[in-house]
């Protein structure tokens, strides 16, 4: 048993943006899409995959500690940021 073949459809810059409609529908049917510039591969065209990123509260807890003088900011700072120079 072989792996399946992919067909590759290479296209240069222009033609892309000429025809991103029909391209972006090849790439959903299962072809490869490769954008070539200047006769060379530039771009691989591909179907958007959505992430499944969890995001866990707290998973940084005891990682990060803020130093002993976190909130003694110096008068002319504040000064500065609030534009009384």
């Amino acid at each position: 048993m072989g792996a399946k073949k992919v067909k590759v459809t290479q296209v240069n810059m222009h033609e892309a943006e000429t025809r991103l409609s029909e391209l972006a529908e090849l790439v959903w049917q299962g072809e490869e899409v490769v954008i070539t510039k200047a006769g060379k591969p530039y771009v691989d065209l591909k179907p958007h995959v959505a992430s499944c990123i969890v995001r866990v509260p707290g998973r940084y807890k005891g990682a990060i500690a803020l130093g002993s003088d976190f909130e003694d900011t110096p008068a002319s700072l504040l000064d500065d940021f609030e534009g009384n120079a």
